[in-house]
């Protein structure tokens, strides 16, 4: 594990596994989890000759936690921050839930020329629900924009309950340890942030492949969601994961990472790959 300074002396925390030359694989976890709840595809991808980075942004697992200045801007340019300290290209990004979003608020400021591919995990790209949008989190509304998120992520009676889950609980509570479900005054006002923005013009405005993969039992919004944030991205597809809650990677890990690295395997190889698989038909 390593620590890496933002500009404002936050630190941010990493784990890394795999090849060193292979591609750069960023894992960005949502909304209070920290970077083990990528417990289930750090080793496939470490496997399949990926560089993987599990990341902890600001206020997340081993990160510092900095009890205000914590919104989706910030959060998009400690992305910035660590793609600079490891002098990262030609990365495969990968954002669940809130890390999705995430992204988007990276490329927003800062473009997508060091990313190669994107995937965005059981995220929808706008929460709150308008006459031009049906995809957004469940009962939320235009008359209950100021209120809905104000204390706590709302229950909202879809997915399947928690106790007939099986396995799949199994694999949440190894996976997302350590949890907390408080949160704080900072962390409520960075969900309203969250809660009340649209980054389909980003999306729209992306030319690198994206992958929306969507939890067929999301407890937060319809699987549609994925389908239709794929409409707007001009290298856009999604897909839908059976049998699986919003922890979409981690409830079904084999699915996900079968669908994780078909995408990867679409995307322009690196030119340092090309050269280390040339130099291997060589020996």
């Amino acid at each position: 594990m390593a620590y890496i300074a933002a500009d404002d002396g936050v630190r941010l925390h990493y784990t890394e596994a795999g090849d060193p030359a292979g591609r750069p694989v960023v894992l960005l976890a949502g909304f209070k989890a920290s970077a083990t709840s990528w417990l289930y595809q750090a080793g496939p991808l470490a496997a399949a000759g990926h560089r993987v980075l599990s990341v902890d942004l600001r206020g997340h697992g081993q990160a510092d936690r900095p009890e205000t200045g914590v919104d989706m801007a910030r959060r998009g340019q400690d992305v910035r921050v660590f793609l600079d300290a490891l002098s990262l290209r030609d990365v495969l990004a990968v954002g669940g839930s809130m890390g999705g979003n995430t992204i988007w608020s990276y490329i927003a400021q800062c473009g997508a020329d060091r990313l190669a591919g994107i995937v965005v995990v059981d995220q929808t790209p706008k929460m709150l629900n308008t006459a031009d949008w049906s995809h957004g989190f469940y009962g939320y509304e235009e008359s209950n924009a100021d209120t809905y998120f104000a204390e706590r992520i709302p229950e909202t009676g879809h997915g399947t309950p928690l106790w007939r889950r099986g396995r799949r609980l199994v694999r949440l509570a190894r996976a997302m340890k350590g949890g907390e479900r408080t949160l704080t005054p900072g962390e409520r006002v960075l969900l309203n942030d969250h809660a009340k923005a649209d980054w389909r013009p980003v999306i729209a405005s992306t030319g690198v492949p994206v992958l929306f993969a969507a939890g067929a039992e999301s407890e937060f919004w319809p699987p549609s969601h994925a389908t239709a944030a794929a409409s707007f991205a001009p290298r856009g597809t999604s897909a839908v994961i059976a049998a699986a809650g919003h922890a979409t990677n981690i409830e079904q890990p084999k699915r996900f990472n079968r669908a994780l690295l078909d995408f990867e395997g679409t995307l322009a190889v690196p030119r340092n790959l090309n050269r280390n698989r040339n130099r291997d038909r060589e020996h």
